[in-house]
């Protein structure tokens, strides 16, 4: 069965029919409105496009930031500010005349891992996305775990476990807290530690390539930040002992986190062998459109 995943992104909108092989049977994308009626249209429009092509009508799931109060039923979290307060879902599903289902973009990227990428086949799949923040999503049984407050696997807002002395001066996070995983494991985060230590600002993506290129202050940072991924990690395996983690995000184009990971988790976990996999994601940046369409598998 054909099915229709939109991602809603900071810069474009994209959507794709899905068959029920997973493979993509087209696509088409917009640039991202600059408020909430025209975000409405855009997507009433690529739907459109897509089933008129296709013939037929088809469900259809969104991948977007941010996630959905489950007792109000609206938007709170997401950067693209004209979503928050607003009751995106059945807005969408007036103008498309139809039912949909939404998720925000680390649940649909583990939605796609678990279904036919690296996690297939495996009964708990912990998806986690280090990009400019950090999110995770689960899959237990095939089946997506939100909770009953939408917000399982959401680790980027639990503290860093296990903190040395150094990372006792806790940096404060955009929810109020401080010392949330997502200020510490994020390319944000990894930007932040290598500029207090050089007071040079450079993008994470930048101090990768420096490190690569044998700059110490680079290594130091690149290895510190394994050390805290390893950590989180194994406070994930004490609680629901997955299978299987997919890495996700620009982070995750870190080679050398695949093979150092598994013996810094076995360090922290209470089990004397760790038999879980750190594992690269097999869709990488399709998985938001992937896992979309999955929501209704």
């Amino acid at each position: 069965m054909i099915k229709i995943g939109i991602y809603f992104g900071s810069t474009k909108v994209e959507a794709a029919a899905i068959d029920g092989q997973g493979s993509f049977i087209t696509r088409i994308e917009a640039e991202t409105p600059n408020n909430y009626d025209s975000a409405l249209n855009t997507i009433r429009y690529l739907v459109k496009k897509i089933e008129d092509k296709l013939g037929g009508s088809m469900s259809v799931g969104l991948c977007m930031s941010g996630s959905v109060c489950t007792v109000s039923k609206k938007v709170k979290n997401s950067n693209l500010l004209y979503l928050n307060g607003k009751d995106f879902d059945a807005d969408i599903s007036e103008v498309l005349k139809r039912p949909i289902k939404i998720a925000n973009d680390a649940n649909c990227f583990t939605v796609s891992e678990a279904y036919d990428g690296a996690g297939k086949n495996k009964k708990v799949v912990c998806g986690i996305i280090l990009g400019t923040g950090c999110g995770g999503g689960l899959v237990i049984d095939s089946q997506l775990i939100t909770g009953v407050n939408a917000i399982a696997a959401e680790w980027g807002h639990n503290p860093l476990p296990w903190a040395t002395y150094d990372e006792n001066n806790l940096p404060k996070c955009y929810c109020g807290l401080k010392g949330c995983l997502e200020q510490w494991i994020s390319g944000t985060g990894l930007s932040r530690c290598y500029e207090k230590r050089t007071k040079t600002k450079k993008s994470g993506k930048e101090i990768y390539a420096l490190a690569k290129a044998g700059e110490s202050n680079a290594i130091f940072e690149i290895n510190a930040l394994t050390d805290r991924i390893g950590r989180a990690i194994a406070s994930i395996c004490n609680v629901i002992d997955p299978d299987v983690i997919v890495l996700g995000g620009g982070l995750s184009n870190i080679n050398s986190l695949y093979d150092e990971l598994p013996e810094i988790v076995q360090k922290y976990i209470l089990s004397d062998i760790w038999r879980g996999q750190v594992l690269a994601p097999v869709w990488g940046s399709s998985s938001g459109l992937r896992g979309a369409a999955r929501l209704w598998d």
